[in-house]
Protein backbone atom coordinates (compact mmCIF):
# COMPACT_ATOMS: atom_id res chain seq x y z
CA UNK A 1 0.00 0.00 0.00
CA UNK A 2 1.62 3.15 -1.10
CA UNK A 3 1.45 6.73 0.93
CA UNK A 4 -0.84 9.24 0.26
CA UNK A 5 1.58 11.94 -1.59
CA UNK A 6 2.75 14.23 0.78
CA UNK A 7 2.55 18.25 -0.89
CA UNK A 8 4.79 20.93 -0.68
CA UNK A 9 2.44 24.45 -1.01
CA UNK A 10 5.52 26.37 -1.63
CA UNK A 11 7.14 24.15 -4.26
CA UNK A 12 3.40 24.09 -6.23
CA UNK A 13 3.37 27.98 -5.93
CA UNK A 14 7.14 28.39 -7.65
CA UNK A 15 4.93 28.03 -11.26
CA UNK A 16 1.46 29.81 -10.00
CA UNK A 17 1.27 31.60 -13.15
CA UNK A 18 1.42 29.05 -15.44
CA UNK A 19 -0.89 26.61 -13.59
CA UNK A 20 -3.52 28.97 -13.19
CA UNK A 21 -3.54 29.73 -17.16
CA UNK A 22 -6.24 27.17 -18.09
CA UNK A 23 -8.39 27.70 -14.73
CA UNK A 24 -8.59 31.08 -15.81
CA UNK A 25 -9.38 29.83 -19.47
CA UNK A 26 -11.65 27.08 -18.15
CA UNK A 27 -13.60 30.50 -15.89
CA UNK A 28 -13.96 32.61 -18.73
CA UNK A 29 -16.22 29.29 -20.45
CA UNK A 30 -18.45 29.05 -17.38
CA UNK A 31 -21.72 30.95 -18.22
CA UNK A 32 -24.02 33.24 -16.21
CA UNK A 33 -25.02 30.97 -12.39
CA UNK A 34 -28.69 30.41 -11.88
CA UNK A 35 -28.48 31.71 -8.21
CA UNK A 36 -31.00 35.31 -9.16
CA UNK A 37 -30.90 38.15 -6.05
CA UNK A 38 -28.88 35.30 -3.80
CA UNK A 39 -24.87 35.13 -3.60
CA UNK A 40 -24.02 32.07 -5.78
CA UNK A 41 -22.53 28.81 -3.69
CA UNK A 42 -19.58 27.49 -5.20
CA UNK A 43 -17.70 24.42 -4.27
CA UNK A 44 -13.71 23.77 -5.55
CA UNK A 45 -12.62 20.16 -5.41
CA UNK A 46 -8.87 19.68 -5.19
CA UNK A 47 -8.47 23.20 -4.27
CA UNK A 48 -4.47 22.67 -2.86
CA UNK A 49 -3.37 26.12 -1.95
CA UNK A 50 -6.76 28.18 -3.00
CA UNK A 51 -4.61 30.56 -5.03
CA UNK A 52 -7.22 29.76 -7.76
CA UNK A 53 -10.16 29.24 -5.74
CA UNK A 54 -9.75 32.78 -4.66
CA UNK A 55 -10.02 34.16 -8.57
CA UNK A 56 -13.24 32.67 -8.13
CA UNK A 57 -14.29 35.82 -5.91
CA UNK A 58 -13.41 38.17 -8.95
CA UNK A 59 -15.88 36.68 -11.24
CA UNK A 60 -18.26 36.52 -8.02
CA UNK A 61 -17.40 38.62 -5.77
CA UNK A 62 -20.31 38.07 -2.92
CA UNK A 63 -20.19 34.20 -3.20
CA UNK A 64 -19.46 31.88 -0.45
CA UNK A 65 -16.81 29.52 -2.11
CA UNK A 66 -15.58 26.58 -0.28
CA UNK A 67 -12.26 24.80 -1.23
CA UNK A 68 -12.30 21.27 -0.72
CA UNK A 69 -8.96 19.08 -0.16
CA UNK A 70 -6.96 16.13 1.12
CA UNK A 71 -3.99 17.53 1.92
CA UNK A 72 -3.65 19.12 5.15
CA UNK A 73 -0.92 20.95 4.08
CA UNK A 74 -2.63 22.65 0.93
CA UNK A 75 -5.18 23.86 3.14
CA UNK A 76 -2.97 24.91 6.09
CA UNK A 77 -1.65 27.52 3.27
CA UNK A 78 -5.25 28.06 1.59
CA UNK A 79 -6.39 29.35 5.16
CA UNK A 80 -3.89 31.14 6.11
CA UNK A 81 -3.02 33.14 2.21
CA UNK A 82 -7.07 33.38 1.37
CA UNK A 83 -9.88 32.29 4.04
CA UNK A 84 -12.33 34.78 5.34
CA UNK A 85 -14.36 38.00 4.02
CA UNK A 86 -13.84 38.71 0.65
CA UNK A 87 -13.32 42.36 -0.99
CA UNK A 88 -16.80 42.37 -2.77
CA UNK A 89 -18.84 41.13 0.04
CA UNK A 90 -18.39 37.05 0.19
CA UNK A 91 -17.08 34.48 2.02
CA UNK A 92 -14.43 31.65 0.80
CA UNK A 93 -13.34 28.66 3.04
CA UNK A 94 -11.70 25.42 3.24
CA UNK A 95 -12.50 22.11 4.23
CA UNK A 96 -10.94 18.64 4.14
CA UNK A 97 -12.53 16.13 1.62
CA UNK A 98 -11.32 13.52 -0.45
CA UNK A 99 -12.25 14.01 -3.90
CA UNK A 100 -12.32 10.26 -4.47
CA UNK A 101 -15.32 10.52 -2.04
CA UNK A 102 -16.61 14.57 -2.27
CA UNK A 103 -20.33 14.31 -2.51
CA UNK A 104 -22.46 18.09 -2.47
CA UNK A 105 -23.98 18.53 0.98
CA UNK A 106 -26.20 21.46 -0.43
CA UNK A 107 -26.82 22.37 -3.78
CA UNK A 108 -24.14 24.53 -5.82
CA UNK A 109 -24.48 27.01 -8.25
CA UNK A 110 -21.07 25.76 -9.50
CA UNK A 111 -18.63 22.90 -8.97
CA UNK A 112 -15.22 23.27 -10.56
CA UNK A 113 -12.51 20.98 -9.83
CA UNK A 114 -8.71 22.49 -11.28
CA UNK A 115 -5.74 19.94 -12.21
CA UNK A 116 -7.06 17.25 -9.22
CA UNK A 117 -8.80 15.18 -10.91
CA UNK A 118 -6.22 13.16 -12.25
CA UNK A 119 -5.40 11.87 -8.62
CA UNK A 120 -8.63 10.05 -8.62
CA UNK A 121 -9.27 6.78 -11.06
CA UNK A 122 -12.76 6.74 -10.80
CA UNK A 123 -13.42 10.19 -11.34
CA UNK A 124 -15.76 10.31 -14.41
CA UNK A 125 -18.50 7.94 -11.93
CA UNK A 126 -18.57 11.09 -9.44
CA UNK A 127 -20.16 13.23 -12.35
CA UNK A 128 -23.37 12.02 -11.90
CA UNK A 129 -24.11 12.50 -7.80
CA UNK A 130 -22.13 15.84 -8.82
CA UNK A 131 -24.58 16.94 -11.27
CA UNK A 132 -27.44 15.94 -9.02
CA UNK A 133 -26.07 18.27 -6.58
CA UNK A 134 -26.23 21.24 -8.58
CA UNK A 135 -29.21 23.69 -8.46
CA UNK A 136 -30.96 23.86 -12.09
CA UNK A 137 -29.07 25.75 -14.80
CA UNK A 138 -26.00 25.19 -12.67
CA UNK A 139 -22.21 24.34 -13.92
CA UNK A 140 -19.59 21.43 -13.02
CA UNK A 141 -16.10 22.18 -15.30
CA UNK A 142 -12.82 20.83 -14.56
CA UNK A 143 -9.61 20.60 -15.99
CA UNK A 144 -6.71 17.81 -15.59
CA UNK A 145 -4.14 17.86 -17.42
CA UNK A 146 -3.60 15.23 -20.67
CA UNK A 147 0.07 15.18 -21.12
CA UNK A 148 0.97 11.64 -19.39
CA UNK A 149 2.66 10.42 -22.75
CA UNK A 150 5.06 13.94 -22.64
CA UNK A 151 8.61 12.91 -22.02
CA UNK A 152 8.43 14.37 -18.11
CA UNK A 153 5.75 11.54 -17.84
CA UNK A 154 7.06 8.92 -19.75
CA UNK A 155 10.37 8.85 -18.82
CA UNK A 156 9.23 9.18 -14.93
CA UNK A 157 7.34 6.27 -15.24
CA UNK A 158 10.20 3.81 -17.11
CA UNK A 159 12.66 5.20 -14.67
CA UNK A 160 10.32 3.89 -11.93
CA UNK A 161 10.03 0.73 -13.55
CA UNK A 162 13.80 0.46 -14.16
CA UNK A 163 15.61 -2.63 -11.97
CA UNK A 164 16.96 -0.41 -9.33
CA UNK A 165 13.75 1.35 -8.60
CA UNK A 166 10.93 -1.05 -9.39
CA UNK A 167 10.65 -3.08 -5.94
CA UNK A 168 10.52 0.81 -4.61
CA UNK A 169 8.68 2.75 -6.83
CA UNK A 170 6.32 -0.01 -9.01
CA UNK A 171 3.64 1.82 -9.95
CA UNK A 172 4.32 5.56 -8.96
CA UNK A 173 5.47 6.73 -12.75
CA UNK A 174 1.88 5.28 -14.02
CA UNK A 175 -0.63 6.78 -12.30
CA UNK A 176 -2.94 8.70 -14.99
CA UNK A 177 -3.67 6.17 -17.39
CA UNK A 178 -7.60 6.94 -16.54
CA UNK A 179 -7.84 10.40 -17.92
CA UNK A 180 -10.22 10.09 -20.29
CA UNK A 181 -9.97 11.99 -23.99
CA UNK A 182 -12.19 15.05 -24.93
CA UNK A 183 -14.81 13.73 -26.71
CA UNK A 184 -15.64 10.79 -23.79
CA UNK A 185 -15.85 13.70 -21.21
CA UNK A 186 -18.06 14.97 -23.82
CA UNK A 187 -20.39 12.38 -24.37
CA UNK A 188 -20.71 11.45 -20.53
CA UNK A 189 -21.71 14.81 -19.57
CA UNK A 190 -24.65 14.79 -22.16
CA UNK A 191 -25.49 11.75 -21.17
CA UNK A 192 -26.28 13.37 -17.65
CA UNK A 193 -28.39 16.04 -19.15
CA UNK A 194 -26.03 18.75 -19.19
CA UNK A 195 -25.25 21.16 -22.29
CA UNK A 196 -21.64 20.17 -22.25
CA UNK A 197 -18.70 21.53 -23.90
CA UNK A 198 -15.13 19.96 -24.02
CA UNK A 199 -11.42 20.89 -25.53
CA UNK A 200 -8.07 20.44 -25.49
CA UNK A 201 -5.40 23.26 -25.46
CA UNK A 202 -1.25 22.39 -25.61
CA UNK A 203 0.22 25.81 -23.67
CA UNK A 204 3.48 25.90 -24.86
CA UNK A 205 5.24 26.92 -21.46
CA UNK A 206 8.63 28.67 -21.49
CA UNK A 207 9.98 28.07 -18.54
CA UNK A 208 13.41 29.62 -16.85
CA UNK A 209 15.94 28.85 -14.15
CA UNK A 210 18.43 25.64 -14.24
CA UNK A 211 16.62 22.21 -14.67
CA UNK A 212 13.25 24.22 -14.79
CA UNK A 213 11.23 20.96 -16.03
CA UNK A 214 12.39 19.53 -12.92
CA UNK A 215 11.57 21.87 -10.56
CA UNK A 216 7.69 21.90 -11.68
CA UNK A 217 7.46 18.45 -11.74
CA UNK A 218 8.85 18.35 -8.28
CA UNK A 219 5.40 20.29 -7.13
CA UNK A 220 3.20 17.38 -9.23
CA UNK A 221 4.11 14.44 -10.60
CA UNK A 222 7.06 13.88 -8.40
CA UNK A 223 4.77 14.47 -4.85
CA UNK A 224 4.30 10.36 -4.83
CA UNK A 225 8.27 9.75 -5.55
CA UNK A 226 9.17 11.81 -2.61
CA UNK A 227 6.97 10.86 -0.77
CA UNK A 228 8.08 7.19 -0.96
CA UNK A 229 11.60 8.20 -0.74
CA UNK A 230 11.11 10.35 2.26
CA UNK A 231 12.57 8.84 4.79
CA UNK A 232 15.93 7.99 2.59
CA UNK A 233 17.52 11.14 1.11
CA UNK A 234 20.53 9.28 -0.45
CA UNK A 235 17.70 7.63 -2.74
CA UNK A 236 16.04 10.73 -3.21
CA UNK A 237 18.90 12.42 -4.33
CA UNK A 238 20.19 9.52 -6.22
CA UNK A 239 16.36 9.17 -8.27
CA UNK A 240 16.12 12.97 -8.87
CA UNK A 241 19.66 12.82 -10.57
CA UNK A 242 18.64 10.32 -13.00
CA UNK A 243 15.41 11.53 -13.73
CA UNK A 244 17.02 15.45 -13.98
CA UNK A 245 19.98 13.93 -16.83
CA UNK A 246 16.62 12.22 -18.86
CA UNK A 247 14.66 15.65 -18.03
CA UNK A 248 17.89 17.95 -19.84
CA UNK A 249 18.09 15.77 -22.85
CA UNK A 250 14.39 15.78 -23.70
CA UNK A 251 14.20 19.42 -22.88
CA UNK A 252 16.88 21.22 -23.40
CA UNK A 253 17.46 24.75 -22.72
CA UNK A 254 16.68 27.26 -25.55
CA UNK A 255 18.99 31.02 -25.74
CA UNK A 256 15.38 32.47 -24.04
CA UNK A 257 14.67 29.45 -21.21
CA UNK A 258 13.17 25.94 -21.99
CA UNK A 259 9.94 25.06 -23.47
CA UNK A 260 6.99 23.22 -21.79
CA UNK A 261 4.44 21.74 -23.88
CA UNK A 262 1.39 20.91 -21.61
CA UNK A 263 -1.45 19.41 -22.94
CA UNK A 264 -4.91 20.54 -20.94
CA UNK A 265 -8.44 18.93 -21.01
CA UNK A 266 -11.03 20.98 -20.14
CA UNK A 267 -15.12 20.58 -20.10
CA UNK A 268 -17.75 22.61 -18.47
CA UNK A 269 -21.46 21.38 -18.06
CA UNK A 270 -24.61 23.70 -17.78
CA UNK A 271 -27.11 21.76 -15.88
CA UNK A 272 -30.52 21.77 -18.03
CA UNK A 273 -32.67 20.97 -15.61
Amino acid sequence: MHSAPTWDPQQYLRHAGHRARPFLDMLGRIPQLPSGSRPARIADIGCGPGNVTALLADRWPDAHITGFDLSREMLAQAEKDHAGATAGGGWLDFRPADAAHWTPDEPYDLIVSNAALQWVPSHPESFAGWIDGLTPGGTFAFQVPGNFTAPSHALLGELCETPRWRSRLGDHGRRYVHILEPADYLVRLAALGCDADAWETTYLQLLGGDDPVLDWVKGTALRPVLTELADDPEAAEAFLSEYRDLLRAAYPPGAHGTVFPFRRIFAVARKLS
